[in-house]
């Protein structure tokens, strides 16, 4: 197991050829792809042919950057995953911030204190400038987490999506919400990143 890095409760360790059962459990959760495509059911094939030649794919192209297992320390459970990495055409030292975690991971503060620690390994030791993270209008459970994270609001757009493709809510929109290294440098000294919710 490679791990990229650890928090108090959670491993975020590289993707292998082995995690495909895991992927395709996850992303056949309707609750888990509602704001994402709707809650279609999952392709297995689409998942070992292209989902995961692309999370390996990373680690040798950006180190540093990629889709790194989210792992439960006590139980050993894959909870999910969290990215980073420059979208297509964005600078290097500007990547984005984005994790997908089962049902029975949410509001236990797992999504909060595994973005804090990417972004703090992105700022402290990648030579990160700038992070980026997005999510729907409408995904306030998401958009909650960025704003515990000291990250603000930056613009909300439209993305055009095949009729089959789109999640409910989408007329209203996706938001960006941002942050800089030297506003992450502010709000920890200032002692500002809110702790986890580990209700």
């Amino acid at each position: 197991m490679q791990v990229f890095l650890e928090t108090e409760r959670l491993i975020l360790r590289r993707f292998t050829e082995n995690d495909a059962d895991a992927l395709f459990e996850l992303y056949d959760d309707p609750a888990v792809m509602k704001y994402l495509n709707g809650g279609r059911p999952a392709d297995r094939t689409e998942i070992v042919t292209l989902d995961l030649p692309a999370f390996l794919g990373y680690y040798q192209r950006f180190p540093g950057y990629g889709f790194w297992a989210a792992i439960e320390k006590s139980t050993g459970d894959f909870l999910g995953w969290f990215h980073f990495r420059p979208r297509p055409g964005d600078p290097p030292d500007e990547p984005e911030l984005g994790y997908r975690l089962h049902r029975t991971a949410w509001g236990r503060g797992y999504g909060t204190e595994g973005s804090a620690a990417l972004l703090a390994k992105g700022f402290t030791e990648l030579g990160v400038r700038r992070v980026t993270a997005s999510t729907m209008v409408v995904n306030e459970r998401s958009r909650r987490v960025m704003e515990k994270l000291g990250m603000t609001l930056v613009r909300t757009y439209f993305e055009e999506f095949p009729e089959h493709e789109r999640a409910p809510g989408s007329e209203h929109g996706d938001v960006e919400y941002g942050i800089t290294r030297e506003e992450w440098l502010a709000s920890a000294a200032s002692g500002a990143h809110e702790p986890p919710d580990q209700r």
